[in-house]
């Protein structure tokens, strides 16, 4: 056993609250705010848990303007609990292999 891993049986939760909880999609869609004239991009994070389904929804509404929408098993979560569930259940994007070519 190495100093990095715990002796208790138990793991900390993936998203507390929330047990064996699994994204099952992550998609990009438009929408528009209420304060703004312009359709921008969301991502819905689409989740699956012992609890039930839901999804959190993210969105940039300008580069210092972020906020999180929750239905289902997300509905009545505060900001910034939505917010570390996202991080946490977010894919991690997968690697194409592109490398640009340094010239020079």
């Amino acid at each position: 056993m190495s100093g990095h891993e715990s002796s208790s049986p138990e793991s900390p939760a993936l998203v507390p609250g929330l047990a064996n909880p699994r994204a099952l999609s992550l998609e990009r869609f438009p929408v528009r705010t209420r304060e703004g004239s312009t359709t921008r991009s969301a991502w819905r994070l689409l989740v699956a848990s012992d609890q039930g389904e839901g999804a959190i929804v993210f969105v940039e509404a300008s580069p210092a303007e972020t906020f999180y929408r929750g239905d289902g098993i997300f509905l009545g979560w505060a900001q910034d609990r939505m917010a570390a569930a996202y991080q946490a259940l977010r894919p991690e994007p997968e690697y194409d292999g592109f490398q640009m070519q340094q010239m020079g």
